[in-house]
């Protein structure tokens, strides 16, 4: 039993998670190719690593609580927060929350959304880390920095999954740290 769990940990770390995002042409437009995590979300051993990968790189922050955005985020956040014994608070779309709520709005690439998070949801002067799966241009993960500021808590880092390189959405977060497990330019 032990060497197989040898191989099996051998396996996990030259994992190549490239090989688990599907790359999609043309969606949801033409001319943009979209990176589709569902093929690595199905995959155990695939799923386990990520969630390795991204707890032992977001450890080092001490977060007291992990923020992840509806709903992908949610996907990355519950795991990583339970893995890191944290707390985990949902920012999510308008009216989806029952209780009262801190709200912003932002621009998206063909309008503006808006995101809320419990006014209640963290103690004020916390230490948050924010989880997504994916940063492009940086609006959701700015604007769920802004919620967190309004809650009088502190943005002490960022993990995402996959960064966009060339979209530049490092220039809309605060300076804190930035963890990335994929770029694709």
């Amino acid at each position: 039993m032990i060497g197989l769990s040898l191989i099996l940990d051998t396996m996990v770390e030259l994992m190549d998670l490239k090989s688990f995002v599907r790359a999609v042409p043309d969606f949801p437009k033409p001319g943009i190719v979209f990176r589709d995590i569902t093929t690595l979300l199905n995959h155990p051993e695939a799923l386990r690593y990520t969630i390795d990968c991204l707890s032992e790189q977001c450890a080092p922050l001490s977060p007291d609580y992990i923020v992840g955005m509806e709903s992908r985020g949610f996907l990355f956040g519950v795991p990583l927060a339970y893995q890191l014994g944290r707390g985990f608070v949902p920012v999510r779309k308008p009216g989806k929350l029952p209780a009262s709520v801190h709200s912003v709005a932002y621009d998206l690439e063909y309008g503006t959304d808006s995101l809320e998070i419990h006014q209640d949801a963290m103690p004020q002067d916390s230490r948050v880390l924010v989880i997504d799966d994916l940063i492009a241009t940086g609006g959701t993960a700015g604007a769920t920095a802004q919620l967190i500021q309004q809650a009088k808590c502190e943005v002490i880092g960022f993990g995402f999954i996959i960064e966009l390189v060339g979209l530049e959405g490092r220039r809309q977060l605060p300076d804190v740290p930035i963890i990335t497990l994929l770029q694709y330019d």
